[in-house]
C-alpha cells in the first residue's frame, strides 16, 4: 500500500506532466506526445501559484512520516520548488523569447531521437506539435516586454528561430519514410517554419527596444546557491573560489606545458588548438574514437560498473541548438523506458557559418582536447552517470536534479580518469587541466556578470584570455551564462564538493583502491542527480550496503 507521501508525489508528478507534455514525452511517457505546453499568460500565472502551494505542502511533511529515502526525495522536491519560487519574480515568460521556442523544438526532436512508437504515430504526434507552433509564437509576441528583455536573450532567440525554421521545413519531414506521413509532416513543418520566421522577424525589427538587464543580482544568486543548491556559501565567496582555483590549476598546467614545448599553458594550447580535424564530420569521428577508448578503459580497470545494454551514440548536434551552443552536450535515455541508449552531441556550426568561423569553432574542439570532452560527456561522465541514475527506484530522483551534481560529476569524471592514468599523452593531460581551468574561469565570469560587475564584452575577453576560447565560442558561451544564471558555476563547484564527499567516504572505510572507488562511484551516481549535500546523505544512510546497491545497477 502506497504511503501518504507517495500519493502526494504521484499527484505532484501528474500535475507536472499535464503542465508540460514535452517533459512527459522526454521521460518516455508517450500518452502526452500529441500535446504541446500551454504558453498562455494564464498558464504561467497558474504555475507560479501552484509552485508556491506545492512548496508549502511538501515542506509540511515531517520526518516521522517518512523513510530515510523519502526524506531525501522530500528535500529534493523542496530544493526544486524553492528554486522556482526564487526566480519566478524575474518573469522569464515576459523577458526570455526562448520560452516560446524550446517546448516545440525539444518536443518534436525528442520524439524522433528516442523513437518509442511506430513511425506513423511519431509522425502524427510531431505534426500535432508543429501545428501548435503558430500559437506559441503568437503568445511570445503578445507576452514579451521588450523593455525588460536583455539584448543577448533576443539575439540568441533570433538565431535559434531561424535555425528552427530550417529544421521544421527541411529536416523534420525526412524523419519518416511513408509518403503520406511525410507529406502531412511537411505541411505542418511549413506552417511552423513560417511562424518561426515571423518570430525572428519580429525580434529583429524590435532589437533596439530590447534594453533589459541580464544580471540577476547578488542577493538572488546567493539565495540560489544556499537555498536551492544547499551550498554553504554565496556569490562573492564562490567567485573567490573560482579565482583561487584558476591560479592553482594554471600553475600545474604551466608545468605540463613547459615539458611539452617550453611555453605557458595558454601559449601551448594556442599552438595545439590549430591541430584539429579539417571538418565537423572529422571532428565527430575523433570524438567517437575517444568515446570508445574511454569506455574500454572503464571495462578494463573496473573503475565503475557498466550496466548491461548501455549505449552512447556520438552524433552531430541538433540544427536548432547550433546557434546558441558552441560546446558538446548530452541527451539522456528516457527515465521511464527500459532503453539505456544516450546521445552525445558534437558541436557543429550553424548553417551559413563562414569558412573562417568554422575553422575557429574547430579550434575549440582540437584533437588534443577531444579525449577530455569524451570522458566528460560519455564515460564515465554524463552518459554513464545518467544510465546509473535510472536504476534508482524513486521517480522523483529519475526526473529532478541539479547541474551542481550532473556537471560536477562530469568534471569529476575527468579528474578521476586523470588520477587513474587514462591521459597518458602530456598534450591530453594538459587539456584536462585546461578544461578545469575553463570551468574556474566560468565561475569568475558567471558570478561577475550577474553581480553586474562585468560587461558582456569584458566577459568575452576574459574567456578568450583566461579560458582558452576562440572569440566565436566565447560569445556563444557568455550568451549562455547571461541566459542561465548559476549553471556555468556548477561544474567546478560540484566537482570539488564530490571530491570532498569521496575523501570522507573512503576515510570512513579505510580504503582507496579501485574496488573502493568503484563502490563509491556506483553508489553516488545510482542515488540520482541530487544536490551534493543530499547525495552524501544518500550514500551514508545507516545499514546501506553500497556494494550490493552497485552490483544490482
Amino acid at each position: 500500500m502506497a504511503s501518504s507521501f507517495a500519493a502526494l508525489v504521484d499527484t505532484f508528478l501528474e500535475e507536472a506532466y499535464e503542465d508540460s507534455p514535452t517533459l512527459a514525452s522526454s521521460l518516455g511517457l508517450t500518452d502526452y506526445d500529441e500535446r504541446l505546453d500551454d504558453t498562455s499568460a494564464g498558464s504561467f500565472r497558474r504555475r507560479i501559484e501552484r509552485d508556491g502551494a506545492w512548496l508549502g505542502r511538501v515542506r509540511a511533511v515531517g520526518d516521522a512520516e517518512l523513510s530515510p529515502a523519502e526524506r531525501i526525495d522530500r528535500d529534493l522536491l523542496v530544493s526544486v520548488l524553492h528554486g522556482r519560487t526564487l526566480v519566478e519574480p524575474l518573469e522569464a515568460w515576459r523577458r526570455q523569447p526562448a520560452t516560446y521556442l524550446n517546448p516545440s523544438l525539444n518536443g518534436v526532436f525528442s520524439l524522433f531521437l528516442h523513437r518509442l512508437r511506430p513511425e506513423r504515430e511519431l509522425a502524427d504526434a510531431a505534426r500535432a506539435r508543429l501545428l501548435e507552433v503558430p500559437r506559441t509564437v503568437a503568445d511570445g509576441i503578445a507576452h514579451l516586454d521588450l523593455g525588460r528583455t536583455p539584448r543577448v536573450y533576443l539575439d540568441r532567440a533570433i538565431g535559434q528561430a531561424r535555425a528552427a525554421s530550417t529544421y521544421a521545413r527541411e529536416i523534420v519531414p525526412n524523419e519518416v519514410a511513408e509518403p503520406a506521413a511525410k507529406r502531412r509532416l511537411a505541411e505542418a513543418g511549413a506552417a511552423a517554419a513560417k511562424a518561426f520566421e515571423e518570430f525572428a522577424a519580429y525580434l529583429e525589427t524590435n532589437r533596439a527596444r530590447a534594453t533589459g538587464d541580464h544580471a540577476i543580482g547578488e542577493a538572488l544568486y546567493s539565495a540560489l546557491l544556499t537555498q536551492k543548491e544547499l551550498l554553504p556559501f554565496g556569490a562573492r565567496e564562490l567567485r573567490e573560489k573560482g579565482t583561487e582555483q584558476w591560479d592553482l590549476l594554471s600553475a600545474e598546467a604551466n608545468r605540463i606545458a613547459k615539458e611539452i614545448d617550453g611555453g605557458s599553458w595558454q601559449e601551448t594550447c594556442g599552438r595545439l588548438n590549430k591541430i584539429h580535424a579539417p571538418t565537423p564530420d572529422g571532428m565527430r569521428e575523433e570524438y567517437a574514437i575517444w568515446t570508445e577508448r574511454a569506455r574500454a578503459f572503464l571495462r578494463d580497470t573496473g573503475l565503475v560498473t557498466l550496466p548491461a545494454g548501455e549505449e552512447c551514440s556520438v552524433e552531430p548536434s541538433p540544427p536548432f541548438q547550433r546557434p546558441i551552443l558552441a560546446v558538446a552536450s548530452y541527451q539522456r535515455p528516457p527515465a521511464f523506458k527500459d532503453t539505456l541508449h544516450g546521445h552525445f552531441f558534437v558541436p557543429y556550426p550553424p548553417d551559413g557559418t563562414t569558412d573562417a568561423e568554422v575553422q575557429a569553432r574547430l579550434e575549440g574542439n582540437c584533437s588534443a582536447g577531444i579525449p577530455t570532452t569524451a570522458v566528460h560527456e560519455a564515460y564515465p561522465g554524463h552518459h554513464w552517470h545518467l544510465v546509473m541514475a535510472k536504476s534508482n527506484p524513486s521517480a522523483v530522483r529519475r526526473i529532478f536534479g541539479t547541474p551542481y551534481f550532473n556537471e560536477g560529476w562530469a568534471l569529476y569524471a575527468e579528474r578521476v580518469m586523470r588520477e587513474q592514468g587514462f591521459f597518458t599523452d602530456p598534450k591530453h593531460l594538459l587539456y584536462q587541466y585546461e578544461a578545469t581551468i575553463f570551468r574556474a574561469a566560468r565561475i569568475v565570469v558567471d558570478t561577475s556578470l550577474h553581480l553586474g560587475e562585468m560587461t558582456f564584452d569584458e566577459a568575452v575577453r576574459f574567456m578568450v584570455e583566461k579560458g582558452n576560447l576562440t572569440e566565436p565560442n566565447a560569445r556563444a558561451e557568455v550568451g549562455r551564462y547571461c541566459s542561465w544564471p548559476t549553471q556555468a558555476s556548477s561544474y567546478l563547484t560540484g566537482m570539488l564538493e564530490i571530491v570532498d564527499i569521496r575523501t570522507r567516504w573512503l576515510a570512513r572505510r579505510g580504503a582507496s583502491d579501485r574496488p573502493a572507488l568503484r563502490a563509491f562511484h556506483d553508489a553516488i551516481t545510482a542515488a540520482g542527480m541530487l544536490p551534493t549535500t543530499l547525495a552524501e546523505r544518500a550514500i551514508s544512510q545507516p545499514g546501506q550496503s553500497l556494494t550490493a546497491e552497485a552490483s544490482s545497477s
